[in-house]
This record gives structure tokens, sequence and C-alpha cells, in this order.
């Protein structure tokens, strides 16, 4: 009897570290949260946001949305040449129209991509492509797709895109 009630104990306390395990686990669980917000915590595309806070985007990609960011990683604003970006930082208007190439007024799952062209959020065309689960934007292939946030869903991609010139 004694045996029993020592083994019913220990279950107990099993049983109780295992719920506040799983509980506390939940807790941890990170809640869904804007484009702007997702890309900020983000540490690939560290660059990225911070030329969307240079050029004052944070809080319209923090809107409803939806929209889809084609998002260039840190390694694809390496390839620009450092004239470029000087010129990018001394010219905000030139950087919100880099910017907002990137960015389209839609949802588009990668699932969801086909051969056609889109309106970026800058007015310009932007061609999508896809052969497979193959996605690409332009000259920019999707390294890793459908990262969800509330007002849309970033693609990350290998290459900063130019938009047309005005």
């Amino acid at each position: 009897m004694f045996q029993s009630k020592s083994f019913d104990i220990v279950r107990r306390a099993a049983l109780s570290a295992a719920f506040v395990t799983l509980f506390s686990a939940c807790a941890t669980i990170e809640k869904p949260v804007s484009v702007a917000d997702t890309i900020a915590k983000t540490p690939s595309l560290s660059t990225l946001n911070g030329l969307i806070v240079s050029a004052g985007l944070t809080s319209a990609l923090q809107g409803t949305g939806p929209f889809t960011v084609f998002a260039p990683n840190n390694d694809a604003f390496k390839t620009v040449k450092p004239a470029v970006m000087d010129d990018l930082a001394k010219n905000p208007a030139k950087l919100k129209d880099l910017l907002t190439y990137h960015v389209v007024p839609t949802k588009a799952l990668a699932k969801d991509v086909k051969n056609s062209t889109v309106k970026a959020l800058n007015g310009d065309p932007l061609a999508l492509s896809k052969a497979g689960d193959f996605v690409t934007v332009e000259n920019a292939a999707v390294l890793q797709a459908d990262v969800i946030a509330t007002n849309g869903v970033i693609h990350i991609v290998d290459a900063v895109m130019t938009p047309i010139k005005k």
C-alpha cells in the first residue's frame, strides 16, 4: 500500500511537470506579426530592415495590406555597388522607389505564383516565373518562400531588383 501511494505521488508529479512544460512552451510560441515586424526580426534581412526604416516605410508595411514582399537578403545587398548604396542613402525618393519595387499589394504564396507580370507598389511591372517549385521575380530567385505575416507574405530573394528608370 505504501508503494502504491508513493508511485501515485511520483506519477502526479510527473504529470504536473509535463503540463507545466507543455503550457510554458505554448506561452513562448510567437504570435504572427506584420511583414515589417517579421523583416525586422529576421537576421538575414537586417540590411533591408535598415533601409525600410530609413525610407519611412515601416508603418506602411505594418498596415492592413495584404502585401507580398520580395525581400533581398543581406548577401544580395553586398552585391550592390557602394556608390549606388550611397546614392540611395542621399536620395530618399530613389530609396523608396527601389524598396516599393520589391512589394506587391496582394498576398501571393509560392504555390499561387504563375508566369505573369504583376504591378509593384511603385507602379512598375514585375515579371514572375515559376518552374516546378522554383520561383523567380525579375532577376531574383526565391531562396525561402512563404514567410507568413499577419498582413501578407515574404519571399526571401537573392538579388536586389532595380526599378524602371523614370
